[in-house]
């Protein structure tokens, strides 16, 4: 208990520590990356000059660039992991019922619908938003590594391949960075179900009213009680018994 409310555990110490990794990969990946692209800009040149010149600046990029790497391949390993050994669910997969949701959503936000749809630990928005962040990533580690070592990359491919590897690097990353300070700081922030701040990635915990907003699959799953008890729609009383259940 915390504050009068139940808090469940939803991010483990290794999610929050991966976390804070790769918002200082990203922080610093940005600031190095895109002073580069608009050099021109007055506060692009003073950072540059700041950073001791331009190869300061890309040295800093690129070795950064390794450790968001590591950052994603470590993701990726453990998450595959974790799934063939059966100890965790697929559910950032994005499957059938994210899109009968976002149909859902839809016609609740015009009035159509009694209440929002019922999501699980994942809803179609944060999948949306996880999956072009990761492919996104992916899409920089490989245009990164062909800008880092032309020579070698263009004894096996064409040289071509140099300029669009350049555009796709400068626009990728732009792309990240629009989702990340429009989308997702937006949520993480300024949107009226969290502000100040949603802190469920930082102290793991995730309070029980948010879980049944939210994630009520998930909450009922967790309880071992049917959603639609959870959700007041069973039999009368069953609810209340299910609600005082909740997790610490």
């Amino acid at each position: 208990m915390k504050d009068g409310k139940t808090k469940i555990r939803r991010f483990s110490t290794f999610r929050i520590a991966e976390h804070w990794m790769i918002i200082l990969s990203s922080v610093v990946l940005f600031a190095t990356g895109l002073c580069q692209r608009f050099w021109h800009v007055d506060s692009a040149q003073w950072f540059i000059l700041k950073m001791g010149g331009i190869d300061n600046v890309r040295l800093v990029h690129r070795y950064m660039g390794l450790f968001f790497t590591f950052e994603i391949l470590l993701h990726v390993g453990v998450a595959v992991g974790g799934v063939a050994s059966r100890k965790w669910e697929s559910s950032m997969f994005i499957t059938r019922e994210d899109l009968v949701a976002s149909i859902h959503n839809i016609r609740y936000y015009f009035g159509l619908e009694n209440h929002a749809a019922r999501c699980d630990r994942y809803d179609y928005m944060e999948k949306f938003e996880y999956w072009t962040i990761l492919i996104g990533g992916f899409l920089m580690i490989v245009s990164g590594a062909v800008l880092w070592l032309p020579t070698m990359v263009t004894r096996i491919l064409p040289g071509e391949i140099i300029p669009a590897a350049k555009v796709l690097h400068s626009n990728e990353a732009l792309l990240i960075f629009l989702i990340n300070a429009i989308w997702h700081i937006y949520n993480s922030i300024f949107s009226p179900d969290v502000f100040p701040l949603d802190t469920s990635i930082f102290t793991g915990y995730i309070s029980r009213d948010r879980m049944m907003r939210e994630h009520p699959l998930e909450l009922a799953r967790i309880e071992g009680v049917e959603p639609n008890v959870l959700l007041g729609d069973g039999p009368p009383g069953v609810e209340e018994k299910a609600a005082d259940s909740g997790t610490g």
